[in-house]
């Protein structure tokens, strides 16, 4: 892509946040990744506290030669509400974190999306204000995606673009259990 992008500005890379407690938060930020691969750009999703489980989203990204991948940084639901949470999990966001850092500075990548890294922060797992400190820094052209829920002050304010996902209605709420191709 050119320096230039539609309506004559300059490109540069953006800080897109998708919060709230609404379905579709991650959803919308691989749309975002398949947007990019599509458009020749090379994207990196690094999803914190996932991991485990089968979702469909991780064999669509086999099929893009690298230009697409999708890394599980956790092993799959925290405990919260009043639970201590798991030395295990605490290590793993830490280590998925320095991997992150590692990532955002490698330039290797068009986009990275940082998935569920709000969750993290929002359960003291992880520092906001050290997130935003690395994601201030970043390469100029690089784009990145937050996704999670209670996004933090911090992240709000330096993203360029931030999208509340609030639920409406939802299937679960009548007893209808998550479908395989819709949810995961």
């Amino acid at each position: 892509m050119s320096e230039t992008e539609a309506g004559g500005s300059r490109r540069q890379g953006l800080m897109l946040v998708h919060t709230g407690p609404g379905k579709g938060k991650t959803t919308a930020a691989l749309g975002i990744a398949m947007r990019a691969v599509g458009s020749g750009m090379r994207v990196l999703v690094l999803q914190f506290l996932k991991g485990s489980w089968d979702y469909g989203e991780l064999h669509v990204a086999e099929g893009f030669g690298g230009r697409f991948e999708i890394r599980q940084l956790g092993r799959g639901f925290v405990k919260v509400g009043g639970a201590e949470t798991d030395p295990e999990d605490l290590r793993l966001v830490a280590e998925g974190w320095a991997e992150a850092q590692r990532e955002i500075d490698s330039g290797a990548w068009d986009v990275i999306v940082l998935d569920e890294i709000l969750y993290a922060i929002s359960y003291g797992m992880l520092d906001a204000e050290g997130v935003a400190a690395a994601l201030r820094d970043r390469p100029p052209l690089l784009h990145v995606v937050l996704t999670g829920r209670n996004a933090h002050p911090t992240l709000l304010e330096l993203a360029d673009t931030v999208t509340e996902m609030r639920e409406v209605k939802h299937a679960y709420t009548r007893g209808i259990l998550a479908q395989r191709g819709i949810e995961f």
